[in-house]
């Protein structure tokens, strides 16, 4: 008795960790999912350890060294301040990576909520379907716009001005961003509805709830994560866009998309200012489909069968 109760936790644990042996197995074959894995890990460590590295301020001004083209100084040049743009772009990926993040993870939670619901309970079906219809045909770009005209200068005065921003966009992008993750939730939710392991525990008594926590959640977790990571791209390239329309943070608060807007009048002038931040979003954007191209098939039931 004592030798099996020593052995038990072993073999508990030894599916677990088969089944993510498989799916690193499968991921590493997705040759473009792991060069997107290194080049992401490569720009978050960038963007969190290399000001530790560089130590220049962001925001510090020297107009005697303005307009510089990348130097050893200044390897990314400088702006018509004086500004040091490695340190701005460093600054900036870490604003845009979590706006990304976090309007993400307020999309997959409205989203995920919303594919549950509609997929277990058919009363619920028609009305939340239906709401996401209208999401899905309101114009998305002049929304945003009117939102953040509406609701800007409020929550400035709030929770002053980069604080204030940054709950406006995270929720503007989250509110927006939630729709197709809720379809694709709600179609897995539908096909695992029927299976017989749901008709067991319905039969059982196990409360509505717990068969939802229990056995329909993990089993559209693989589709949960693919919409997370594709879910990253579009939040930065849509705080982008905002910041590079002037409706984003304020210019002493630099994002990618706000580098972008402050370097397109000198474009002519030093054409680095607006090449470094949009490579920054490029790669960001293009490592992530690739992780999200790769998750997608390394959880794919077919994939590990084989």
């Amino acid at each position: 008795m004592t030798d099996a109760t020593i052995a038990a936790p072993t073999v508990a644990a030894t599916p677990v960790k088969s089944a993510l042996a498989d799916i690193w197995k499968q991921f590493r074959v997705h040759k473009g999912g792991v060069a997107g894995l290194v080049v992401f890990i490569f720009i978050l460590l960038a963007v969190y350890v290399g000001p530790y590295i560089h130590t220049v301020a962001p925001n510090a001004i020297n107009v005697r060294e303005r307009n510089q083209w990348p130097s050893l100084a200044h390897p990314f040049g400088t702006d018509n301040l004086g500004k040091d743009m490695l340190a701005q772009v460093l600054a900036g990926g870490r604003i845009s990576l979590a706006v990304g993040i976090t309007a993400m993870l307020l999309a997959l939670f409205l989203g995920t909520l919303v594919g549950v619901l509609s997929g277990y309970f058919r009363r619920l079906d028609g009305p939340l379907m239906r709401l996401t219809d209208l999401f899905l045909a309101l114009p998305l770009l002049p929304l945003l716009l009117v939102i953040l005209m509406l609701f800007r200068d409020t929550l400035r005065a709030a929770f002053g001005p980069e604080t204030g921003i940054f709950i406006l966009i995270v929720f503007v992008i989250g509110i927006t961003s939630w729709m197709h993750t809720a379809r694709i939730v709600r179609g897995d939710v539908l096909t695992i509805k029927s299976q017989e392991f749901i008709t067991a525990a319905k039969s059982s008594g196990m409360r509505e709830y717990r068969i939802i926590l229990r056995h329909i959640l993990p089993n559209v977790l693989s589709s949960i994560m693919v919409s997370a990571t594709l879910g990253i791209a579009s939040a930065i390239i849509t705080e982008s866009a905002l910041s590079f329309l002037g409706l984003g943070f304020p210019s002493d608060f630099p994002t990618w998309g706000r580098l972008l807007f402050d370097g397109a009048n000198f474009l002519q002038l030093t054409p680095s200012r607006v090449l470094w931040p949009g490579l920054a979003i490029s790669l960001t954007v293009l490592s992530v489909n690739y992780i999200g191209d790769a998750v997608r098939d390394a959880l794919d039931p077919r994939a590990l069968k084989s």
